[in-house]
């Protein structure tokens, strides 16, 4: 299942949850520079998800503050979850 997420580089500590146009939030303390945002923000949601990082797949959005990534259909529960937090 494809998933949008919401990237918030520089945050104080990292955090998945709650949605901000439909998209699933994620707050990185990784600055914008050089994809460690993007690396810390599908690290983050693969723990959130109870995954493996190579199981979150980065299908675009590499350089923009909204990807989207693919994630096993199993865990379509779990997103909707954390999509709900707020």
């Amino acid at each position: 299942m494809r998933v949008a997420l919401r990237v918030r580089p520089g945050a104080g500590r990292t955090a998945v949850g709650g949605s901000h146009d439909g998209a699933l939030v994620v707050r990185v303390a990784a600055p914008a520079v050089d994809g460690r945002a993007t690396e810390a923000a599908l690290t983050a949601v693969a723990s959130a998800l109870g995954l493996r990082r190579r199981d979150v797949v980065l299908v675009t959005g590499a350089t923009s503050r909204t990807k989207v990534v693919e994630v096993p259909d199993d865990r379509a529960a779990a997103v909707a979850d954390l999509l709900s937090d707020r």
